[in-house]
């Protein structure tokens, strides 16, 4: 952890001196010398830090060292954050300066030299340097007592070598990956294959891959299917001449006198050629996709049925290898966990003994969450303890006594721990933050790395390395439980227990999680905590809790106590090197405005806080802002006047804020925002101090989804052609409401000429549009959004007809919901053209569409095409869901649509006159699966058609995000 530490001060060190020369600030006399003593004792430091990471495991003296380290490296980094910052005010400042013309005669001058108060800040700046060189350089001089080694390899850590052999009488909850295993390397081989199969068991460590495998290694069916059977621990580093040779061992029964690669390859080769052969290839790590090329080739000429059988913690290595079929090993269910559990632990006990180990085995289960080795470890902890007493005390104190936990269970996580760069380790410790059993959101989990600066190798593109290292720990298996939000599509994930204790051991107790349960509880942050997560009991202020001035993140949960703002500048006061800061639900009432003495912050979360109303001012001073989130704030009245001096704000996540009216001057300057959930179009009541639509022009690098309020308000077409919505390439997700804030009689929008101007990029998949006043929805750009795959128009009760939206080639779900003018759907809506004309040409209208869904069409009353001649046409040929609500004039159905074998439900709710039609010739829709039809009287007051409609659109989102589509 120190590793990482110490690169992110170095890289935030070199970041500044080139921010710094770039801007034309100056240091302070003399402290160009101490940087330089300053990057020459990190390099060194570094040049050891992994041979003292490798042995503070099992000495005491090295991780004090290590402890030291971290402390001043967090000291130096804040110190270099705060210079950060006074270089951005002078940029501001000087930019601000440039443009008064008062100081054009002194413009070849830079203003800040006459500032004392950037002088006195940068000379503050400087002796904190000094004196933070000075412990730094003490604690590289103290490396040399400990004579560390300098060469850079991989981690000294104890590995087990496994054997085909196991001890285990009997292994459960693995017969139905036993079974599959078997089947597949059993089956005979399809023709013409260019390869041996490979088949790939990947989980966690201490999930039982390498148990599995002896399982079916040593299978009386196995034995008498394969000619030859061949098992090699390949374990890391990836030895190509050693795994070879121990190959060509088990093939001739006697070890190789050979030295060259290319030898016993040759060997291999001649050993294998034409025979049936099973090579197990147990603990893979190399992801180098080199190390396979020669070992594979000399094993292609063995007989079509040989099988390769792989064990990895890591999914990528089983990709890169080429695997063909993967199998993903799961924790064990409660049942079998107690299987497992009743067989080590009751092994040789009387059944008295054996039930007065009940209760405790239990609890033993449920805190090892199917983890086998976990399992194993705990039962064989209760096995040596003969003394009930001494049981409970090793039950007690959890499955994670700190002798057992480097002797037993750790080992295996170390493993996967060290084999990540240094910075993803300091990802995956961060998790240590969260409570155990809680979903993770992946797109916080980066937002919250990005805060802590492990995302800066590339400022531009911190959102792509952090799910780059997302995907980096998925594929070790330090995730799992994964789940795709039903609302907005997003992901979240959990960490095992045990991987969760790992994590805590690991960080060195930085990460703290209490329950604050009274005044006795309140002493619990350490001075070593870094990152705190309160659980309070609605009983007294966690501001009462001390040790809080090195915290870089707090969160506070849970909380039925909202927290006075008194208490809270207090709190602020304490906690100078804040980065993350989260307030959860309804725990606080106001924002302070000592939120300014926060200069580090980068996180702010205030979400489902509602009784917030405003904003403070002074937030704006905050210049490393990156992530803004009030979403649910409901009683929110507007953002900061001087929200565009935010110029890292990168996510301002602002999902139903239902009582802000517009956005403030200044937003065009945040050309950083990659999220901008929510833009409020200004009436006139606010314009003189409201941005206009147009300010989106800058914000090119908006990405995910972006709601358009009240575009009944803008009368200046100019506005939504500045906008210019066709540059936001990384725009998914685009929702016009049209409906305005003005009262009745104030100028009306041109929705039309509005509706053509905002125009999308061709990457949208998702479009909503509500409120929209035209007679027709033909925009030029519609046709034109190939990517579009659901599409609803809501209460457009002005439009007399359909667009043409049967030429939308990737559309999957459409809704139209309340468009009263409408009387008949025809050709058009299929993208032909009218009149009969006869057609030559193949087409296929809604090529993609699953889900097609019509609500509160009053005036409806036909739905049919007319198509004449030989053409070869196609219509909705994927539909599966076909839902009609309120719909009381429609008498029927297209013929066509009644006959197509993909339709799976049909749902007509109060559509009088077509639900007869369908129940008296009910022969006609027989082969649909699902068939409902509602009562013949429109819905009750209480059952409102707006509810009704967003329940289908979730149902298509659902689909959606979940790949029905």
């Amino acid at each position: 952890m120190a590793e990482a530490l110490v690169s992110l001060v170095m890289e935030q060190l070199t970041s500044i001196l080139s921010e710094q020369t770039e801007a034309g600030v100056g240091l302070v006399m003399g402290i160009d010398r101490e940087i330089q003593t300053l990057t020459d004792n990190f390099q060194a430091i570094r040049a050891v830090l992994e041979d003292a990471e490798n042995r503070q495991v099992k000495e005491n003296a090295v991780r004090d060292w290590l402890d030291k380290l971290k402390d001043v490296s967090y000291d130096i980094d804040d110190v270099l954050d705060e210079w950060n910052i006074a270089i951005r005010r002078l940029q501001l400042e000087n930019e601000k300066a440039s443009k008064d013309k008062r100081k054009e005669v002194c413009f070849f001058i830079p203003s800040y030299f006459f500032s004392p108060r950037q002088v006195l800040i940068r000379h503050d700046i400087a002796i904190k340097i000094k004196h933070l060189n000075q412990t730094l350089d003490h604690i590289a001089k103290g490396k040399n007592m400990f004579n560390f080694s300098s060469m850079m390899g991989s981690r000294e850590v104890e590995r087990s070598w496994t054997t085909s052999f196991t001890d285990e009488p009997e292994v459960y909850g693995r017969d139905q990956d036993k079974n599959m295993i078997l089947n597949l390397l059993l089956s005979e081989s399809s023709q013409g294959l260019i390869s041996i199969p490979i088949i790939s068991v990947v989980g966690m460590g201490g999930v039982g891959k390498t148990t599995l495998a002896q399982l079916v290694f040593n299978d009386d069916k196995v034995n008498a299917h394969f000619d030859i059977k061949i098992w090699v621990c390949v374990s890391n580093p990836f030895d190509e001449i050693r795994i070879a040779k121990a190959i060509l061992e088990s093939l001739k029964g006697e070890a190789p006198n050979l030295f060259e690669l290319q030898n016993v390859l040759q060997h291999i080769h001649q050993c294998v050629k034409g025979k049936k052969f099973l090579l197990v290839l147990d603990d893979v790590w190399t992801e180098d996709p080199n190390s396979w090329k020669q070992l594979k080739g000399s094993l292609k000429a063995g007989s079509p049925q040989s099988r390769i059988l792989v064990t990895t913690r890591k999914e990528n290595v089983a990709n890169i290898i080429g695997t063909t079929n993967l199998i993903p090993l799961g924790i064990l269910s409660e049942e079998e966990s107690w299987s497992l559990f009743s067989q080590v632990a009751f092994s040789g006990r009387t059944n008295e003994e054996c039930k007065n180990l009940e209760n405790i085995g239990m609890k033993v289960v449920h805190e090892s969450k199917g983890l086998p080795l976990a399992i194993k470890t705990s039962a064989s902890l209760l096995r040596s303890e003969r003394n009930i007493k001494e049981r409970q005390r090793v039950s007690d104190s959890g499955l994670l006594e700190l002798e057992e936990i480097e002797k037993r269970l750790f080992p295996p996580l170390l493993l996967s721990y060290y084999d990540l760069s240094s910075i993803l380790r300091k990802c995956f410790l961060y998790c240590a933050i969260f409570p155990k059993d809680e979903n993770i959101e992946k797109d916080k989990l980066i937002k919250l790395w990005m805060a802590q600066g492990y995302l800066n190798v590339e400022r531009e593109n911190m959102e792509l390395i952090g799910e780059k290292y997302f995907e980096d720990l998925v594929m070790r298996s330090f995730f799992q439980d994964f789940k795709r939000s039903e609302s907005d599509g997003s992901i979240s994930c959990k960490m095992h227990d045990i991987v969760h204790n790992f994590a805590q051991f690991a960080s060195k107790n930085e990460c703290c999680i209490v329950e604050d349960n009274g005044p006795k509880e309140c002493g619990f942050c350490s001075k070593k905590t870094r990152h705190l997560m309160v659980i309070r009991k609605p009983l007294i202020p966690f501001t009462s809790c001390n040790n809080l001035k090195k915290l870089r993140s707090l969160f506070v949960e849970d909380a039925l106590y909202r927290e006075d703002v008194s208490n809270l500048s207090k709190l602020f006061d304490q906690m100078a090197c804040l980065r993350t800061l989260e307030f959860g639900e309804n725990s606080i009432q106001r924002l302070p405005r000592e939120i300014k003495k926060l200069i580090h912050l980068r996180y702010l979360n205030l979400s489902k806080n509602d009784m917030i109303k405003e904003l403070p001012e002074t937030l704006c001073d905050l210049h490393n802002l990156q992530t803004l989130d009030v979403s649910y704030c409901t009683n929110l009245q507007k953002l900061p006047e001087g929200i565009g001096k935010l110029l890292n704000l990168r996510h301002l996540i602002n999902d139903d804020t239902f009582n802000v009216s517009y956005m403030p001057k200044g937003m065009e300057r945040l050309t950083c925002l990659r999220t901008l959930r929510k833009f409020v179009v200004s009436g006139s009541r606010n314009s003189y101090k409201a941005c206009s639509l147009g300010c989106l022009k800058n914000l090119d690098l908006l990405q995910g989804s972006l709601f358009l309020r009240r575009l009944g308000n803008v009368t200046d077409i100019g506005e939504a052609k500045q906008a210019e919505l066709k540059n936001k390439k990384n725009l998914l997700s685009l929702r016009l409401w049209f409906h305005k804030l003005e009262a009745k009689g104030m100028m009306n929008s041109d929705n039309e000429v509005v509706l053509e101007a905002l125009q999308p990029p061709p990457s949208l998949e998702l479009l909503y549009i509500f409120g929209y006043e035209g007679k027709t929805m033909s925009p030029k750009w519609l046709l034109c959004l190939t990517n579009l795959q659901m599409l609803e128009l809501d209460g457009c009760v002005k439009c007399e007809r359909l667009p043409s939206l049967g030429k939308l080639s990737s559309l999957k779900s459409l809704v139209i919901n309340d468009m009263i003018n409408l009387r008949k759907v025809g050709n058009e809506f299929l993208g032909l053209e009218i009149g009969g004309r006869s057609f030559s040409a193949s087409f296929i209208a809604f090529p993609r569409l699953k889900y097609l869904e019509f609500v509160l069409m009053s005036n409806w009353e036909e739905w049919d095409y007319q198509i004449v001649g030989g053409g070869d046409f196609n219509i909705m040929p994927s539909l599966c869901h076909l839902k009609i609500r309120t719909c009381p004039k429609l008498k029927a159905l297209p013929e066509n649509l009644l006959q197509m074998t993909t339709l799976r439900t049909l749902e007509i709710g109060w559509c009088p006159l077509l639900g007869n039609s369908l129940q008296k010739e009910t022969l006609r829709i027989s082969h649909i699966p699902d068939v409902e039809i509602y009562p013949d009287s429109g819905p009750s007051d209480d059952d409102s058609e707006s509810s009704t409609s967003s329940v289908a659109v979730d149902f298509a989102i659902e689909n959606y995000q979940h790949g029905a589509f």
